[in-house]
């Protein structure tokens, strides 16, 4: 993963492992897009693309980076206690001053990764401490002479190259590096007493050659590496949209297009889940089976968009009527309402039903063509069970209430009826 420079400059970076849960906004989405529709060579990513792929790849490329300071650090004690056993004693004195440059700098190096810093800081801590590491290397050689001369300026361009492959940094910072290294490895075969200097420049184009194609080997990955984090957001961005597209499907199979409140479907659900709550189920339960009275006149006289405007009305009046954290109002079918009462009493629910039944009737709405007031008025039948009695089917409490609906109808319509097993009283 990659650290892009551009869009980040002397800000600080909230590292995250993984990118935010917020799909990016349509501007960056639609960058997303036009850079997916090029070609590959040709992605760039800027502003808050550039800012959404460091936060995602920062935290692995800081592990990246630290392990590699610390091994650096670990083969170097040990090849200096290595040299100390099997090299001359003069050879190995003279090693020690160079490589004791290496470990507080790649040290160092690996302390300011330890957490996320101004991307300035980082840049000059990586490239300070590569230097260091590379000039150590460089100089361990030097200060040996004879075989260790060239063999470590081999093994610092080996160093280098490691680093350019490993390290998911900006291609600026990977051409530093680079440059570096060859620098460094110049100077010093032109000081090497037994190559002239025609052999030190050709030995550094050599090596320049090899170096330039990890380093375009290095910015291909980067490359890839960005389109696939930009195929993840497009992905991220798709199935947000399948799975919105999903909820409101649902949404739209739960509601009743009309009203805007559930729908019969929803509410065989929502009594199946009740019934089998078991003892998560309140104690008690009550259903109101609510009716507009004369609704087909109001229809026949007034027009059906006017019908259509009474029933959201009174939907609406229904639903504020209830507790709305645990009571369930649902168009049944037609100008037919079902209120479902978890944990009501018979009280409870005779209280219900007549708040809204009068709350109805206090809405004045107009049925000029109603047999028993000018205005819209409801007959409500009430089935209720007590907490003491055994649980009830919910197929048979709807049935209930329908024939407490059915007795309000026959007795005069704009009323409440309770169901009782013996007889039905008002």
């Amino acid at each position: 993963m990659e650290l892009k420079e551009s869009a980040l400059a002397d800000s600080h970076v909230t590292a995250s492992p993984e990118m935010r849960s917020q799909p990016p906004n349509p501007v960056v989405m639609a960058e997303v897009e036009r850079l997916l529709a090029g070609r590959t060579r040709d992605i760039r990513l800027k502003g808050e693309l550039a800012r959404l792929f460091q936060e995602r790849s920062w935290t692995r490329t800081a592990k990246i980076i630290r392990a590699w300071m610390i091994w650096v650090v670990l083969l170097d004690v040990l090849t200096l206690g290595l040299n100390a056993i099997l090299l001359p004693k003069a050879v190995a004195l003279s090693m020690l001053p160079p490589a004791s440059i290496l470990p507080p700098a790649a040290l160092a190096t690996a302390l300011v990764w330890r957490k996320p810093r101004s991307v300035w800081l980082q840049r000059v801590s990586l490239l300070t401490g590569l230097f260091l590491i590379l000039l150590s290397v460089a100089l361990v050689g030097v200060s040996a002479g004879g075989e260790f001369y060239e063999r470590h300026l081999n093994i610092m361009l080996f160093v280098a190259i490691t680093a350019i492959i490993i390290f998911a940094v900006p291609l600026a910072w990977t051409v530093t590096v680079a440059s570096f290294a060859l620098a460094l490895y110049l100077i010093f075969q032109l000081q090497n007493p037994i190559l002239n200097r025609g052999s030190a420049v050709a030995g550094t184009l050599f090596f320049a050659s090899g170096i330039v194609a990890t380093i375009v080997a290095r910015h291909t990955m980067t490359i890839l590496a960005q389109k696939t984090f930009l195929l993840e957001l497009r992905d991220k961005r798709r199935v947000a949209e399948l799975a919105d597209a999903n909820a409101r499907l649902e949404r739209l199979a739960k509601t009743d297009p009309l009203t805007g409140i559930a729908n019969r479907r929803w509410m065989m659900e929502t009594l199946n889940r009740l019934w089998s709550a078991g003892a998560e189920r309140p104690p008690g339960n009550a259903m109101l089976m609510c009716d507009i009275d004369d609704f087909k006149n109001l229809n026949d006289r007034l027009g059906h968009a006017e019908g259509d405007r009474c029933l959201v009305k009174v939907a609406g009046i229904i639903q504020s009527s209830v507790r709305r954290n645990r009571d369930h109002v649902a168009r049944y079918g037609g100008e037919e309402f079902l209120v479902v009462l978890p944990g009501a009493d018979e009280r409870a629910a005779l209280a219900t039903a007549e708040r809204i039944r009068a709350s109805v009737e206090a809405a004045s709405l107009p049925n000029p063509a109603s047999r028993v007031s000018p205005y819209v008025t409801l007959s409500i039948g009430v089935a209720a069970q007590a907490s003491s009695e055994a649980i009830i089917a919910p197929e048979k409490l709807q049935n209930q209430a329908d024939e407490a609906l059915y007795l309000a109808k026959k007795t005069g319509r704009n009323r409440v009826i309770l169901y009782k097993p013996d007889s039905l009283t008002a």
